[in-house]
């Protein structure tokens, strides 16, 4: 009989090493399945943050620069002045605008003092040549009696009657004299008016001169770290022109763009582990804020229409508002940084 021969070490290896391989691929899938029941991840997410964009409000050449690239400032700080010589002179221009229509008020009420000094004048003529009216028609009334019976004579009757009438004229006069300048009265009453709001469009082309000079003096709107610079001492810019950037400070936030696949098992408030690639080591949480309205691509210059007839369909990624927890590394994250987040979603 043959003697059966033993088997080789390598036959009695494989097996181990297959079955040492398949443990180790079972467990790391259990780990994986683990995790990812507990957590959604992406790795399409970055640092963001609130960018203030600062624009000058008028035109002028660019007089001082008080800050830096990268610098940080505070609300308020003075950054930029141009130059305000011709600000000043019109400021100077509405001034003396306002003064000239002060004392054009001050004609116009003097006029109106004047003025109402003749209406008792007026008003006293009227009265006298109203008597000497009343007196004229009662003398003529009585001669026309005694002309009847021969007691006056006919030369008498016409003087009395010549009296009457220049009494009734002058009557009339005092009357139109006394109406004119009732009606003088009214105009210089208006013309002080009109004069007095010349005196407010003075101030409000004041106030606006003011305004204008202000702008000369471009602040921080908010504090945080200026960036994006592009302008020059002696540079002449324009009204609405971009002149450089603020990051907001206390703005960083993370936007992570899940595919929509995702989004059934993510809410507000669930808890965030976040990974910068700039600081692995860092240990980053947060929390979910909110979600944005539309798709990323809805928002893009060129959004896709799928009506068009050559429709692929694609998941989409929706962007997610992630808020930081406080973290002595905040200072050192910059918008644009790549970052991985990870959501638990277990209850």
């Amino acid at each position: 009989m043959k003697t059966q021969k033993p088997k080789s070490k390598s036959a009695k290896v494989i097996p181990i090493i297959l079955a040492v391989l398949i443990v180790i691929g079972a467990v790391f899938g259990i780990k994986e399945y683990i995790y990812f029941s507990k957590h959604v991840d992406t790795d399409d997410a970055q640092i963001d943050g609130d960018i203030s964009p600062v624009v000058s409000r008028v035109g002028g050449y660019v007089d001082s620069i008080y800050f830096e690239e990268n610098q940080h400032v505070d609300a308020n700080q003075l950054l930029v002045k141009l130059d305000d010589r011709e600000l000043k002179v019109k400021l100077e221009q509405a001034q003396a605008g306002k003064q000239s229509a002060l004392a054009n008020v001050n004609v116009s009420e003097t006029v109106v003092s004047s003025t109402a000094a003749n209406v008792g004048t007026a008003k006293a003529n009227v009265e006298i040549a109203q008597a000497k009216a009343n007196k004229a028609n009662k003398d003529f009334v009585r001669y026309q009696n005694l002309v009847k019976d021969g007691s006056v004579t006919q030369q008498q009757f016409d003087q009395a009657k010549a009296e009457k009438e220049a009494a009734d004229a002058s009557l009339q006069a005092a009357k139109t004299q006394y109406e004119a300048v009732k009606k003088q009265v009214n105009t210089s009453q208006s013309q002080v008016s009109a004069a007095s709001s010349n005196i407010n469009l003075r101030s409000a082309d004041i106030d606006y001169a003011k305004l204008m000079l202000s702008y000369t003096r471009i602040t921080a709107p908010t504090s945080g770290i200026v960036s994006n610079k592009n302008i020059q001492i002696g540079q002449l810019i324009q009204p609405g022109q971009a002149l450089f950037s603020i990051v907001n400070d206390g703005s960083i936030y993370v936007t992570a763009n899940f595919k929509e696949t995702q989004l059934e098992k993510l809410k507000e408030g669930q808890l965030v582990d976040i990974e910068v690639d700039a600081f692995p080591d860092a240990e980053i949480t947060g929390h979910i804020y909110n979600f944005s309205p539309a798709t990323g691509a809805k928002f893009s210059l060129l959004p896709p229409d799928n009506a068009t007839g050559n429709y692929v369909k694609v998941i989409q990624r929706v962007p997610v508002k992630i808020k930081i927890d406080d973290n002595k590394i905040m200072s050192k994250l910059r918008p644009g940084m790549s970052v991985n987040v990870s959501v638990h979603i277990a209850d």
